[in-house]
């Protein structure tokens, strides 16, 4: 074990978790001003469109997915701001958001 951290080190290897090195900066806040579906397996995560307030991308409005309670108003701190999700394609959403 010792070996393999001293190895790591001499390569520049971290032992950071994977992808993790993509995220540079601090989070930036988004406000939800609409809520599109809900999308995953079982109906858990609930896909929003909110409007970024902060950063590079200020005045950005993106869709993104959010896994817990959300309502609109709520921030969110987004990790990054470049990736967008992908629009919900089915017609038939769980959950009573018309």
């Amino acid at each position: 074990m010792a070996k393999n951290q001293n190895q790591n080190q001499k390569q520049g290897k971290s032992e950071a978790s994977k992808g993790s090195e993509k995220i540079v900066g601090e989070a930036v806040p988004a406000t939800v001003k609409e809520l599109l579906g809900r999308t995953g397996f079982r109906g858990e995560i609930t896909q929003v469109k909110v409007l970024v307030e902060e950063g590079r991308d200020k005045g950005r409005s993106m869709r993104r997915n959010v896994r817990g309670a959300v309502r609109v108003g709520d921030t969110l701190m987004l990790r990054e701001t470049e990736i967008e999700a992908r629009r919900i394609k089915s017609n038939i959403t769980k959950g009573n958001y018309n």
